[in-house]
């Protein structure tokens, strides 16, 4: 099975119409890099908590989903520790 190829959108005839396209595209790169750059910011910029309250359950979220990963861990590799290297019991 084959990817379909792009072809061109449209066929230039002159030197002066490529680089005028070519001056679009690099626009249009540059205003979504600032976009991905703003949003990947977004993800990796830390929150600041309001108040004590907000902080608290940050700290009591964050705790019950590291006991559920590890609980989670623990029952697979009950389970299916064979596959990593244990033997079974």
């Amino acid at each position: 099975m084959m990817l379909p190829t792009r072809t061109p959108e449209k066929s230039y005839h002159s030197l002066e119409e490529l680089h005028q396209r070519k001056e679009e595209l690099a626009a249009q790169i540059r205003q979504d890099n600032d976009r991905f750059g703003t949003l990947w910011k977004s993800v990796f910029s830390a929150t600041k908590d309001g108040t004590k309250g907000e902080m608290i359950a940050n700290i009591v979220s964050h705790s019950v989903t590291a006991i559920d990963a590890f609980l989670l861990v623990r029952k697979l590799m009950k389970n299916y520790g064979f596959l990593f290297g244990r033997k079974r019991k």
